[in-house]
Formats: C-alpha cells, sequence, structure tokens
C-alpha cells in the first residue's frame, strides 16, 4: 500500500488538490501495478509564516502570492 505525503505551502483551491491527488494516484497505479483504491496520498500545509528556506521566512522572502500562478 503505497503512501505519498506532500508537504506544501497553504494556498492551493480544493480543485487543485483533488487534480493533485488524481494524478499521484494515477502515476503510482501505472508505474507499481497497484490498485487505486491501495494508494493514499497524505497532503500537509504550512503558512509561509511557519517555513523558512536559507534561514529567511517564506512569507519574507517571496511574499504572500508565492506559489501562485499570475492571472
Amino acid at each position: 500500500m503505497p503512501i505519498v505525503s506532500v508537504k506544501m505551502a497553504k494556498g492551493r483551491s480544493l480543485e487543485q488538490k483533488r487534480k493533485l491527488t488524481k494524478a499521484i494516484t494515477d502515476s503510482l497505479v501505472s508505474v507499481l501495478d497497484v490498485r487505486p483504491e491501495w494508494v493514499s496520498v497524505l497532503i500537509e500545509e504550512y503558512e509561509r509564516d511557519n517555513w523558512s528556506t536559507g534561514g529567511e521566512l517564506h512569507i519574507d522572502k517571496f511574499g504572500p502570492g508565492c506559489g501562485k500562478q499570475a492571472k
């Protein structure tokens, strides 16, 4: 039973998370030859003020809209 953990900044829509988990599941089914119901995907979301890279908080380094495509 494959379990995939995805860690990402908060801000993605429910529809984006649906597409992500479907794509991950489909890929594992194809590559590992397992049933879709055997695949679990865990999404952990973090506030940008609780995540840093290189000693700088992402909220400061990238701003509040980081990770979102421009419309």
